[in-house]
């Protein structure tokens, strides 16, 4: 063995330890937690049993619970997606002062604490809140609307929270891309149309998928936000993890619901790296 291999397995052991503490070990633990019996003093029993998957997936509900997870998580993907790419434009083609403001309006959201932002909504979209007072004082509205504790503003309070992480990806994409490109098309014809659908798009999907991914995993596990937007009117699965096993008390039965949540994502988001395969190979060519 040369030294400079003894220096590169040395200078991967801090990631091979942080790897092992921080993500293999927790997840070992929670799958082996998940397959024990409940206990009765204690949070867990000495055996182990598969009674658990048995449960959710023999229960509707648990599958209503995943699903609306899921498809919140892929609609407020879709809702930043949709979002940040006009603000990603015009930042890849801001330069100085402007570029730098626009970088601070981006990133002003992970600045402030997800409590405050979540007790902001809450107050703004409180029955007697401003907004609601706002719509009635113009006449939009006769009374007061019912805005909290609901799906949709669950999903507004996430897409507020995750556009700059699918803001920045797709900004380091665009910047990419030659201006030649744009300014070649244009010149031999090309509407500002087609140059968005052949030129732009294809070449700014390496920031659009991991963007997308990126987003997805943290939308489907995101907990703070529907709990104090959606309260027991909205379950997802995040919520009804934590209060097995901080509620009830009940860990094995928390750890199989947090690794059916895992499974299907991983699935979700394997599924969707798979179909865009293509484009990736498309902009990368």
């Amino acid at each position: 063995m040369t030294a400079k291999t003894r220096l590169r397995l040395l200078l991967s052991v801090p990631a091979i330890v942080l790897i092992f503490v921080f993500m293999i070990l927790p997840i070992t633990n929670m799958i082996e937690m998940s397959f024990r019996t409940p206990g009765t003093s204690e949070p867990f029993g000495p055996d182990y049993t598969g009674m658990h998957y048995t449960r959710i997936l023999g229960d509707g509900y648990y599958w209503g619970v995943l699903a609306r997870s899921l498809l919140t998580a892929g609609l407020v993907t879709v809702l930043c997606l949709i979002v940040s790419f006009p603000i990603a434009w015009h930042l890849s083609r801001a330069r100085g002062l402007k570029a730098v403001l626009l970088y601070a309006c981006i990133v002003s959201p992970l600045m402030t604490g997800v409590l405050v932002r979540n007790f902001g909504w809450m107050i703004v979209t409180a029955l007697n809140g401003p907004l609601n007072e706002t719509l009635m004082a113009l006449g939009i509205i006769e009374r007061p609307l019912r805005l909290l504790f609901t799906q949709g503003l669950v999903v507004l309070a996430l897409v507020h929270v995750f556009v700059p992480f699918m803001v920045l990806p797709i900004n380091n994409a665009l910047r990419n891309i030659p201006e030649s490109l744009t300014e070649a098309s244009a010149s031999m014809g090309a509407s500002r149309m087609q140059v968005f659908r052949d030129i732009i798009l294809p070449l700014s999907f390496p920031g659009i998928q991991p963007g997308m991914i990126l987003v997805y995993v943290l939308a489907v596990a995101a907990y703070v936000t529907p709990a104090l937007l959606g309260g027991q009117m909205v379950s997802v699965m995040p919520t009804l993890i934590v209060g097995e096993l901080t509620g009830t008390f009940q860990w094995p039965f928390g750890s199989a619901l947090a690794i059916t949540l895992s499974v299907s994502t991983v699935i979700v988001v394997v599924t969707f790296t798979m179909l865009t395969s293509k484009l990736m190979e498309r902009a990368k060519a």
